[in-house]
Order: C-alpha cells, then sequence, then structure tokens
C-alpha cells in the first residue's frame, strides 16, 4: 500500500471513530450571585456546599461560577429580576427587599411566628408551594427559608422594653419588621444588610435587628455595645423570608440528567436544611460579641409587645382579604405548619 492510501484510511477511521463515539454532555456553569461577601456564613455554610454537592451528583457536569457581593453589579433589591431576567442563573435574596411585591410570604414575617428557623423554612416551602405560586412564578425557586431569632444590636444602651426603642432610630429589613417597629416607639429605617456596618459607623441609626448570623459578615460586634435578645422560649420577635431562586429558561434547557439533580437539591428538605444552618451560623456569630454585653428580653415583656403587634396581623389578612385571598386561612395555614414541622423529627 502506499503511503497516501494508508493515510487516506487512517483518517477515514478517525473520522468514523468521531462520529461513532458517545455524544458528552457539556459543562452547565450557572452564575450564582447574592448581596453578602464569600466569607459570610450565608456562603460558607450553604450557597457554597450546594453547589459542590451539585457538581459531584453530576459528575462534574453542573458548575457554579460564584458572585457574592454583587460582584455581577446592581442592587440587592434587583436579585430577584437579575434571576427573573437572566442576568444571573441562580440567586438568593430576601423577597422583602422589594416591599409589597411579594405579600403572600409576609405572613412568616408577621411578630411572634418563628420559634425555629429549620422547621419554620420547612413550613415555608409547604406554604409557598399551596399560596405563592402567582407571586413566584416568573423564577423557578429552588428553597425558601428564614434565619434565626432576630436580635437587638445597639450602639449606647440596651433594649429591655419597648419604652426603650422610642426616639431611636433602628434599621429593620422588612415592610412587617419596619412597622412592628414603628408601633413600639421607634423610627424605622429600612436598608439592606450590607449597608448596616456603614449606617452604624457614621451615627445614622442607633442600632439594628439582625440575626447573630450576619455579625461577622458587617462587623456588627465592632460597632455596637449592646445586644438584646427575646426570650428563647418564646417565638422571634421577628424573622425575614429568604427565596434561592433560578432562571426559568437556564432550568428549561438543561437535559433531564441535570435537571433531575436540581430537582434532587431543591423544595422542603433543601429549606430546611438552609434554616438549620442559618441557625449553627446564630451560633458561631453571637460568639464575636462576648466582649459586649448582653441581655434578655423576658417573655413578660414580649406579651406587651405580642398585643401591639396584634394589628400587624389583622391588616395583613384584610389586605390579602381584598386581593381575593383567603386571608384568614393563609394565616391559620402559616401557624399550622410551623407547628407541625416543629414537632416532626
Amino acid at each position: 500500500m502506499t503511503a497516501p492510501f494508508i493515510r487516506s484510511i487512517a483518517t477515514g477511521l478517525c473520522a468514523w471513530a468521531a462520529l461513532s463515539a458517545p455524544v458528552q454532555a457539556q459543562e452547565v456553569t450557572l452564575k450564582v450571585h447574592f448581596f453578602l461577601p464569600a466569607s459570610s456564613f450565608a456562603n460558607t455554610l450553604f450557597i457554597t456546599p450546594w453547589c459542590d454537592k451539585i457538581a459531584k451528583e453530576s459528575n462534574h457536569k453542573l458548575k457554579c461560577q460564584i458572585y457574592p457581593s454583587m460582584q455581577m453589579g446592581g442592587t440587592p433589591p434587583q436579585l430577584y429580576d437579575q434571576a427573573k431576567d437572566g442576568v444571573a442563573d441562580v440567586v438568593w435574596t430576601l423577597p422583602g427587599y422589594t416591599a409589597g411585591r411579594f405579600p403572600s410570604v409576609e405572613a412568616f414575617e408577621l411578630p411572634f411566628m418563628m420559634q425555629s428557623p429549620e422547621a419554620t423554612s420547612k413550613a415555608l416551602w409547604d406554604y409557598t408551594q399551596k399560596y405563592s405560586q402567582d407571586d413566584f412564578k416568573d423564577v423557578k425557586p429552588l428553597a425558601f427559608h428564614v434565619h434565626g431569632d432576630g436580635v437587638f444590636h445597639m450602639t449606647s444602651k440596651p433594649i429591655k422594653t419597648a419604652a426603650d426603642l422610642k426616639g431611636l432610630k433602628l434599621r429593620a429589613p422588612t415592610r412587617m419588621t419596619n412597622r412592628f417597629i414603628a408601633l413600639l416607639g421607634a423610627t424605622p429605617v429600612g436598608m439592606p444588610v450590607p449597608q448596616v456596618g456603614d449606617a452604624l459607623s457614621k451615627g445614622v441609626i442607633d442600632g439594628a435587628v439582625v440575626p447573630y448570623e450576619v455579625v461577622p459578615s458587617v462587623k456588627i460586634h465592632e460597632l455596637v455595645k449592646f445586644h438584646s435578645e427575646t426570650d428563647p422560649s418564646e417565638p422571634a420577635f421577628y424573622t425575614s423570608t429568604f427565596i434561592f431562586a433560578m432562571n426559568k429558561a437556564k432550568y428549561e434547557s438543561l437535559p433531564a440528567d441535570l435537571k433531575k439533580v436540581i430537582d434532587a437539591n431543591s423544595g422542603q428538605a433543601l429549606s430546611g436544611q438552609i434554616g438549620k444552618a442559618f441557625l449553627q451560623a446564630d451560633g458561631e456569630g453571637k460568639k464575636l460579641t462576648t466582649k459586649n454585653t448582653t441581655n434578655v428580653i423576658p417573655a413578660a415583656e414580649l406579651a406587651n409587645w405580642k398585643k401591639v403587634g396584634q394589628p400587624l396581623a389583622d391588616a395583613w389578612v384584610a389586605d390579602m382579604n381584598t386581593k381575593g385571598k383567603p386571608g384568614a386561612e393563609m394565616l391559620d395555614t402559616a401557624r399550622k405548619l410551623i407547628a407541625q414541622h416543629a414537632t416532626t423529627k
């Protein structure tokens, strides 16, 4: 055989082999965007572990490119729309950052609803499947969750009674918490978490209500002197709802095997896991505050706060009713789901 002939056969065999070889699934990289730094507990205990898990279970066909601290641009209130519009593939954010846009989940942000972040997060997922499909129809929710007990972090004095709040400017995250703080006598100042440190250092606010989990991300322990908790036997005076969401088109574009991996790492179980991680993060964040002064607001005082906060629940029910939704049923269901998951082992 001549050399050209041999080369021709070799070339043909290579071409045949290439055509006959099984097509390898293309790797998919998900752009994951959120507002806290890479060092935050949200990232180290939840977001990065989730990314590692989907990578492992997909044989590394699914990967994450993580963008903390709003590195892809925009502001925290714009994260939901970034997932909706495909600017980011996956986002983690608070519905409450866009006040009034997602009213159904505000039931969980009413005063004294949450006691266990894990149980309440599972309850929140179940609740959204029944009542919040329209609110979040523009994205694919992967999880809904809440954080641990809200704590008062104050620059000049502790909070022992509602009277201590009068005249103070206090940061709060959501519409419901802002209204509750106002009813208790403080002046609420709404802002996303990343702005809290600067506002405290410049004296724009006298304190902030956030869970201990946030403390290291904002260096709150270096900016305040007092931490006022509520009686741990009582439900939290506030919590916030969060959504971990994916762009719908991105999800739909995935092959069936990769969709299966995403589905296996979303839903009620993931929601509960995130709630549990945030409780763990509270313990870690609290360790940083030991040089400051901490007090506990007793249950007897909180009984008065509950009376003050009741009109908020009544108003939320009425608002849902005007929107054609069963407000009383929704609030009752939220409470029953929280209690149910709290007793489920």
